[in-house]
């Protein structure tokens, strides 16, 4: 999809994907590249992913077809597209793509993506640096990790937050453990009236206990990818409200015999489940594990990013090791202990066939794609204090990755969560988030600059 509308000749064209999700107009017409082609006479140009949305190269989404999707296909995939535009020179063959208007070929190419997107832009940055002339990689994950049990350590950052922000004092981050640890308590017993007590209590019965733990974390961390904003804290409004009354109770009311921590942890799912509509069966059915495992019918992003996860990076959302000492390893339990990597891994073979049977090798992943960032230049990295995915980023991976300034640019946006930066401007937006923008504008001026001065000299030469 293409948002031409601010276009001049020679401006710059912001390239992005939709990542794993199928594209909308809103990927060109609602986006901070949007306000980035506005201030600079540029174009946003935004390619769906392969096998995603439309975007099918193959039937279905078996194994024998998924193995086409690979990095170095995705990649090709939109250098392929950057080729074609810096080929299209006249009116005529701007059809030819998609294009409504005539692009010149001096017009370099910033690709801009948040979250998966983001990996994608530094990615194209790095591999095609005759093609890409610059990148805005917002919270991206490029660091593979098999157990990705730093996504809740994450959480818990912003869960200590999230009460003060919101005037209610502390303890949220704790008590939110403790109904984790209390509820692990039950779902390990094997008593199953103690189990489908429970299960009644928080609305979803009739799944397995480590299926019921999954979507229960789902429904809990929603907030964390929230924009946090000068007047609100997702955190604080679905998942810290209910913990301070837990805390100031002290007495269980219910008659459950529940700790107070638990029945809040309950009274937040509850709230959950009716603030999302929806119902006891559709929990089920997106929870439960061993449903449609051999459905290889297409338009299921789903499948698609849960092949990624079987065979690139891992990233599995799990608990965090057992360890004598909880407190002196720094790690806080926010997730069941039943999910583990064989909860998720397992899954693999039976969608999607023996070529998943082992877990991704992430050591490989990160020597080709991960390496492959260290000397590149002319990117930005940047990252949320609060978002859950930032130890997976440049930004706290390995310590800084990149050579700080001169080869690229690494920034943590504080107090914001998740590609923050990369959202459309709104006037409760923090601080920290206008000053991120801010830079990232100067540094995409820059880099049009340069590309430009480069032509030139190539044109001359």
């Amino acid at each position: 999809m293409v948002n031409a509308t601010f276009y001049r000749t020679g401006g710059p064209i912001y390239m992005s994907t939709a990542g794993e999700t199928p594209l909308t107009r809103n990927d060109v017409d609602n986006t901070y590249a949007t306000e980035l082609a506005a201030a600079t006479g540029g174009m946003v140009v935004s390619v769906e992913h392969r096998f995603y949305g439309q975007s099918n190269p193959l039937p279905d989404l078996s194994g024998n077809s998924l193995k086409y999707l690979t990095v170095d296909n995705v990649l090709e995939d939109f250098a392929s597209v950057v080729r074609a535009i810096k080929a299209n020179e006249t009116a005529t063959n701007s059809t030819v793509i998609g294009l409504p208007v005539s692009v010149a070929s001096e017009s370099p190419v910033i690709f801009v993506g948040g979250s998966y997107p983001g990996a994608v832009a530094a990615w194209m940055r790095a591999k095609y640096p005759d093609l890409v002339a610059g990148a805005w990689s917002s919270a991206a994950a490029v660091y593979g990790r098999l157990e990705n049990y730093q996504f809740d350590q994450g959480f818990g950052r912003h869960l200590k937050t999230a009460m003060v922000a919101g005037g209610g004092g502390s303890g949220c981050a704790e008590c939110f453990a403790q109904a984790v640890a209390d509820l692990d308590q039950i779902l390990l017993s094997g008593d199953a009236a103690r189990i489908a007590a429970v299960q009644e209590r928080l609305g979803i019965p009739l799944l397995g206990t480590s299926d019921l733990a999954n979507i229960l974390t789902v429904l809990a961390t929603i907030g964390a990818l929230q924009p946090v904003t000068t007047v609100s804290d997702p955190v604080y409004s679905t998942v810290c409200v209910y913990f301070e009354k837990g805390l100031n109770q002290t007495t269980d009311t219910k008659g459950s015999g529940y700790s107070a921590c638990l029945n809040s942890y309950i009274a937040m799912i509850n709230g959950l489940v009716a603030q999302s509509g929806l119902t006891p069966p559709m929990l089920v059915a997106l929870g439960n594990s061993s449903l449609a495992v051999d459905n290889t019918a297409l338009n299921q992003p789903q499948r698609v990013w849960y092949y990624q996860m079987c065979t690139w990076f891992g990233m599995w959302q799990v608990a965090p090791p057992l360890m004598s000492n909880s407190s002196s390893s720094g790690l806080v339990g926010y997730r069941s202990q039943l999910l583990d990597l064989d909860y998720f891994q397992s899954s693999c073979p039976k969608k999607f066939g023996a070529q998943a049977k082992d877990p991704a090798d992430v050591d490989s992943f990160n020597a080709k794609w991960f390496e492959i960032l260290r000397n590149t230049s002319n990117v930005l990295y940047t990252s949320g204090s609060l978002d859950p995915w930032r130890d997976s980023t440049v930004d706290t991976s390995w310590g800084n990755l990149v050579d700080p300034p001169g080869a690229s640019v690494v920034l943590t946006i504080d107090g914001a969560t998740h590609a923050q930066d990369l959202q459309p401007s709104r006037s409760t937006d923090l601080l920290s988030v206008k000053q991120a923008r801010m830079l990232g504008k100067r540094l995409v001026k820059q880099w049009v600059r340069q590309a430009r001065r480069d032509s030139r000299h190539r044109y001359n030469c």
